[in-house]
This record gives C-alpha cells, sequence and structure tokens, in this order.
C-alpha cells in the first residue's frame, strides 16, 4: 500500500507544472505591442534587479497560440495583443487548461498606410483600399470577378498611374486582422451590391473582404515592420501597412497616406477622428503568478501612471494612451487580476 501511494503521489506531483524551474518572465505576440512591452520589461529588469523579462515578436496570432497551448514553463506567461482574444482562442486556451486570463488593456495604435518620401504623395478612401486589394470585386452588374486592377489608376482615375504593390502583415498579424476589418470592410460597405450581400449573407460578405489578393499586389512581409520600412525605402512607388508607432519612429523616410482625407497622427487617433485605429493588450496567464517570479511586479510596472499615463514613458515611445476613464479601468484590472469570462468574445 505504501509503494502504491507513493507512486500514486508521485504521478500527482508530474501532472503539477514545474514552473519554478523558471526565474525568468517570457512574454510572446503583437510585433506592434512589441516595442511598448520590450521597454516596460527594461524599466522593470533596472527597477527590481530582477531578470529583464525575454519578450519575442510572433505576431498577436502566433502569440495567442503559444500562450493557449497550455500551463507550465515551456509556455509564455504573457501575450501581447494588437486586437482583443477571439472566442476560437480563449476556448483553444480552456481546452488547454488556460482557465484564468487576465485582459489589460495598454493604449492605441493606427493602422497606417505609408509611402517612401521619395514618392508623389496620394491620399485614399476605404473603398479605394478595397477595390485595389481584395481578391474578388463586383463588375458594373455586381457580379463578383477577379481583380483586375493593375494600376492605382484603374482603382481611380485620379491616383497615380504606378503598379499596386502593398506590403502588409501575414494572417497571423493582428495587425493583418485589423487592417481587414477597419479598412478592407469598411471600404466593401461603401459597395451597393455588398451592402446588400452583407444583410442577406453577412458570413459570405466577411469572405469577400478578408480575402486578399495574392497575385502580387498585397504582399506579405512578415511580422518585422522594421522590414516594410526598409522595403518602402528601397522601392519608392510601393505601400506599406503598419502601426502608427512605426510611421513616427521612422518619419524622416517615409510618411502618411491620409485615409478618406484624415492623416494619421497622435491626436487623429487619440480623438477617434482617424478611423483606422485600435486598441492594444497584454494578456496574463494568472496560473503562472504565484510560480514564476516577479510577474505581479512587472503588471504593476506596466500599468503604472509612469508608464501608461499621459506623461509616461510609453507615451515617449510613441503609445496612444488612453483616456482617463479607460486608464483607470486597465490600472483596477492590474490590481485585481480579474479573469475575463469569455463573453461577448468574436
Amino acid at each position: 500500500m505504501k509503494r502504491l501511494a507513493l507512486t500514486v503521489s508521485l504521478i500527482a506531483l508530474s501532472a503539477i507544472p514545474a514552473l519554478a524551474a523558471r526565474d525568468q518572465i517570457r512574454i510572446v505576440g503583437s510585433s506592434t505591442v512589441y516595442p511598448f512591452t520590450t521597454t516596460v520589461a527594461e524599466a522593470f529588469g533596472k527597477a527590481s534587479g530582477m531578470k529583464t523579462p525575454v519578450v519575442e515578436s510572433t505576431g498577436t496570432g502566433g502569440g495567442m497560440k503559444l500562450f493557449c497551448a497550455g500551463v507550465g514553463e515551456d509556455t509564455p506567461d504573457f501575450t501581447n495583443a494588437s486586437r482583443a482574444i477571439k472566442k476560437s482562442e480563449f476556448e483553444d486556451c480552456k481546452k488547454n487548461g488556460v482557465t484564468d486570463i487576465v485582459e489589460i488593456k495598454v493604449g492605441f495604435d493606427g493602422l497606417s498606410l505609408a509611402q517612401s518620401k521619395e514618392a508623389k504623395p496620394f491620399e485614399l478612401t476605404k473603398l479605394q483600399i478595397f477595390l485595389a486589394l481584395a481578391k474578388e470585386i463586383p463588375d458594373k452588374d455586381g457580379k463578383l470577378i477577379t481583380n483586375p486592377n493593375k494600376l492605382w489608376s484603374d482603382v481611380d482615375a485620379s491616383l497615380p498611374k504606378t503598379k499596386i504593390e502593398v506590403l502588409g502583415p501575414p494572417k497571423t498579424s493582428g495587425t493583418r486582422d485589423s487592417f481587414a476589418e477597419l479598412a478592407m470592410g469598411a471600404g466593401a460597405e461603401k459597395i451597393d451590391s455588398l451592402k446588400a450581400l452583407k444583410e442577406k449573407d453577412s458570413k459570405a460578405f466577411d469572405a469577400i473582404w478578408k480575402a486578399m489578393r495574392e497575385d502580387g499586389a498585397f504582399v506579405e512581409a512578415g511580422e518585422n515592420d522594421n522590414l516594410i520600412v526598409q522595403k518602402l525605402q528601397a522601392n519608392p512607388e510601393a505601400v506599406g501597412i503598419f502601426g502608427y508607432s512605426f510611421l513616427e519612429e521612422n518619419a524622416k523616410t517615409i510618411e502618411d497616406i491620409k485615409v478618406d482625407g484624415v492623416a494619421a497622427t497622435y491626436e487623429t487617433i487619440a480623438d477617434g477622428s482617424y478611423k483606422m485605429s485600435r486598441p492594444l493588450f497584454i494578456y496574463v496567464k494568472k496560473q503562472h503568478i504565484d510560480s514564476v517570479p516577479g510577474m505581479k511586479e512587472f503588471i504593476a510596472e506596466y500599468a503604472s501612471e509612469k508608464a501608461l499615463g499621459p506623461d509616461g514613458y510609453l507615451a515617449d515611445k510613441g503609445l496612444i494612451t488612453l483616456p482617463a476613464d479607460q486608464a483607470k479601468m486597465s490600472m483596477e484590472a492590474a490590481k485585481s487580476l480579474a479573469v475575463i469570462s469569455g463573453e461577448g468574445l468574436k
């Protein structure tokens, strides 16, 4: 009986994640949130004397996949996200034992369309963006056809007679998800036949605006936004998609393309007049908090006034800070560590 009890005890112990073996916080996720979280990680390391957290840029979707893989030292403690967690991701987390997830909104970012400063400036509407990048678009009779537009001037005669070449993130990126919804989806609704389809069959409508061209007009340039900036410098006629912070960071070599007549600036994103903006988040695996040293202190640093405040060091880094009421909610979430229920997720 003693041998049986010992065996049962060993089995039970082996089922408990050996988190104590890791003494350094691990963070994955969004390339857009990456520079902000890296800044907090460095500040935390200096202030606490503990090991600086390891931050990896995997994209929002890739980060969620790693985060939701399970509980244990071989899984991340946090994931950055440039959109809210999806219902399907929440369910994957739950299925793999990640049942206690804390969501903290950290700020806003604008989705920027930009070009090299060497190129001739032009502006776009969301309708024009859809007509340039959708895999299929309606013809004059409302029938869906393979996108025939090769030049920007094919979309609208007022646009440049240059090849459509837009460099953007892959499907695993939250920036890609946000761009599809805020630019492509909104542009598709400007077309009467597609607007009618949305009312009749929303899933069929969604499938149209989510499908990007695969003929070279839209180029997946990876999760590294700096690489897109470099490619814009090498090819002045190309257009890039990335977060506002990268536009601001590289303002000497690239410039914003106005969308619907509004430029992406700190002020227009903060006041909501620039419509292609989205909230940024960090997600916490609460089940790791008592096992991985420094998690509570790292959360406190991230949600502090000196980091998230309007005059905080993340604003200096380019983060669009939260309005006072939302900042208060984020700070309260960081203190209470209340877990999300999953209700209302899309």
